[in-house]
């Protein structure tokens, strides 16, 4: 299969994923892994496709941590997916924990910390964002794992003026959702930024 029609197959299956048409991600995730069965990605896609046909609760911010993994680094981002999904055995706690291990090993590799722990810093520093992010962002990875978490640092980011910062965020997100009404939103809130600053 030519790379560009295996990336525009995976392309449709993560947008039929977004929408929770799994049955039609399904279809087009396996139809990818019969042409090239050393795909990782389309690997991955069949396997949550089917844990969120099958009513497995988390399929869904499985996918969304692969996502933010994945606009971080591809190849580690698949690895790291692939172990999850290889050892999970189906329960909700297992899930938790096999997420956890990941996200510490991660944190320790990368010097990073959850989002959940910068928020708290957050907190204690007067919710002055500017100041605690600039501090943490030449130190250590911020790392974020629920979309809701992604959402609302994007929202901080343009609040603070990081609206390149946020644009790129934002592009790389609209990729993979690009129905979105929440990314939308917060795009148009760039653009209304830069408007104002403009007049």
């Amino acid at each position: 299969m030519a790379e560009i029609s295996k990336y525009k197959i995976l392309s449709q299956a993560k947008k039929y994923f977004s929408e929770s048409n799994y049955q039609k991600a399904l279809e087009k995730f396996a139809f990818v892994l019969q042409t090239d069965p050393s795909s990782k990605e389309a690997y991955n896609g069949v396997i949550l496709s089917e844990m969120a046909l099958s009513g497995e609760g988390g399929a869904e911010a499985l996918f969304d941590y692969y996502e933010v993994l994945k606009s971080e680094d591809q190849e580690s981002a698949d690895e790291i997916m692939s172990d999850i999904l290889d050892n999970m055995e189906g329960t909700l706690e297992k899930l938790t924990e096999l997420l956890s291990e990941p996200f510490r090993d991660k944190l320790e590799e990368e010097d990073g910390i959850l989002y959940e722990d910068f928020m708290q810093i957050l907190h204690e520093n007067n919710n002055n964002f500017k100041e605690v992010f600039e501090n943490i962002m030449f130190s250590t990875k911020v790392i974020i794992t629920k979309k809701e978490d992604f959402l609302n640092f994007l929202d901080q980011l343009i609040d603070n003026g990081y609206n390149e910062m946020a644009m790129n965020y934002l592009e790389n997100a609209l990729s993979v959702y690009p129905t979105d009404l929440k990314l939308r939103e917060l795009v148009d809130k760039v653009a209304d930024k830069k408007e104002s600053i403009e007049d």
